[in-house]
């Protein structure tokens, strides 16, 4: 039982590493995601800023894991074009879009003021 719970850490460490090395929005989230982290660094966000900024990191990477297993399965299913299967690609991917803009939405409430107070301060 512990072999076959530890094999099921590698296989999913092994989706993470796919998605990284096949899905290039994933790498774009990586970026945005290794900013914020910066970015919490560099301003001295609070602990429960952190907790936010990583769940809204935690659900674009989900949504996006997601999304490509859906691409993956949709073209297993329908090598051909097919209307459904395109408008379940289009449905998938729009959840992404909906993480991440609530996402980019979280970290301009959270950053603003932090780069308000920047910006007077250099005034």
């Amino acid at each position: 039982m512990l072999k076959a719970r530890l094999n099921s850490f590698r296989y999913a460490f092994r989706g993470i590493a796919d998605l990284l090395r096949h899905t290039p929005n994933a790498r774009i989230h990586l970026f945005a995601s290794c900013c914020v982290v910066i970015a919490g660094l560099f301003f001295g966000i609070t602990r429960l800023e952190w907790c936010i900024l990583i769940l809204c990191i935690a659900l674009v990477f989900a949504a996006e894991a997601a999304n490509t297993a859906i691409e993956y399965l949709t073209d297993l299913v329908s090598p051909e074009y097919h209307q459904l299967a395109g408008k379940t690609k289009d449905a998938a991917a729009a959840a992404v879009l909906l993480a991440a803009i609530g996402a980019a939405i979280v970290g301009i409430i959270i950053f603003a003021p932090y780069l308000r107070e920047l910006i007077l301060n250099f005034e």
